[in-house]
């Protein structure tokens, strides 16, 4: 079988389907991608077993047939040939022949029998989202999800559509981070997808693409199409927390304040804090400023940043690193922050919205 193609294309489509190649697996082939060659068409396909990516370009092509082929080789010779059209001759032993321009190189492929189908997903079952409202929904909620594996489930983000809204969700047991947008999707689901393939869907998509992404689904799987790039994740077994139990009711003082201003003083107490110097940070509100400090072996920070206050005064400590990242995951200039007291959680919200609300427990402080 032989095929023509751009190099510029399938070098794109190698780097998207080589994120979903195994690397260590008792299937020799899926440590591959497998081409497979057809009229006017080339498909790539990579599987580790619980993610996999397939993805096609066009091309000139004489004959059919499948191989797998080693990520790195074929990747670095596509990418580093002179030209911009690539042919291949792949003959019957599997030696690829390859010619661009004035270079010529060969290597061995495997045998594809052993490269297992990817999972089917029922194409009734399925609803859209834009794209870059997708990769914001998967940025803003993903550093919440779960490290460890103790709990599986929570390693993942819950997605949950119902009446008209989409709530990505998730949670770690010390912060829990949604994401909300309306949907048109009249359809009720409920699911965990893998945090791993969510990162790989976002990574995948451009970022200002307002393209529709349509996401299918069964008990066991989903599909995220991307324009002609597919991602299938297995989905995750198991309770999901009841997330609006954790959401507080009211409050009794809430915060505007300058996002930029409060990373930028908690960056400075980071300074100070260290695998063996660890310590929370006090934060005093009220008075029309929030006063942070810190002390560990290393040394000491008093800070102060004006900010619109209104309730009562608190004093409260928290985790410095889970209040910067939620800081770093929210959108927009300022953000609202609202506390219940000195050990309730506290609750990071948009300016003028709800499209996404944090939650971070917070720490007692000695007296």
């Amino acid at each position: 079988m032989k095929f023509i193609c751009n190099k510029t294309e399938l070098s794109e489509a190698l780097g998207n389907v080589s994120r979903a190649v195994s690397q260590k697996s008792t299937i020799p082939a899926l440590e591959g991608i497998k081409i497979a060659v057809s009229e006017n068409t080339v498909e790539l396909t990579a599987y580790n077993l619980e993610m996999g990516i397939r993805t096609s370009i066009n091309a000139s092509t004489d004959g059919s047939g499948e191989f797998v082929v080693s990520p790195r080789l074929f990747s670095e010779f596509t990418r580093r040939m002179s030209g911009e059209e690539i042919s291949f001759d792949i003959d019957e032993n599997l030696l690829i022949n390859i010619s661009c321009s004035a270079t010529e190189c060969s290597f061995p492929a495997m045998s594809a029998t052993e490269f297992p189908e990817l999972p089917t997903v029922d194409s009734g079952r399925s609803f859209t989202v834009k794209q870059n409202v997708l990769k914001s929904m998967i940025n803003m909620t993903s550093y919440a999800a779960s490290m460890n594996e103790s709990k599986p489930v929570l390693t993942g983000e819950l997605f949950d559509i119902e009446d008209g809204s989409f709530n990505m969700v998730a949670i770690d047991g010390f912060r829990l981070a949604i994401r909300n947008e309306t949907t048109e999707c009249p359809e009720k689901y409920h699911f965990v997808v893998p945090k791993k393939a969510l990162l790989e869907v976002s990574t995948l998509i451009k970022d200002e693409s307002d393209k529709m992404c349509t996401i299918f689904t069964n008990d066991r799987h989903i599909i995220f199409e991307i324009g002609r790039v597919f991602v299938i994740s297995r989905l995750l077994e198991g309770n999901f927390h009841n997330y609006k139990l954790s959401i507080p009711n009211g409050f009794k003082t809430e915060v505007i304040i300058s996002k930029r201003e409060f990373s930028t003083c908690l960056e400075r107490c980071s300074l100070l804090i260290d695998d063996k110097n660890k310590a929370p940070i006090r934060c005093e509100v009220g008075d029309g400023a929030v006063k942070i400090s810190c002390k560990t072996g290393i040394g000491r920070i008093n800070d102060s940043i004006s900010a619109d206050i209104s309730g009562e005064t608190v004093t409260i400590g928290f985790n410095n690193k889970l209040i910067l990242e939620a800081l770093r995951a929210a959108e927009g200039d300022k953000v609202r922050i609202r506390f219940n007291g000195a050990m309730k959680v506290i609750e990071i919200l948009p300016l003028e919205s709800e499209s996404f609300i944090f939650l971070i427990m917070p720490i007692q402080l000695k007296n």
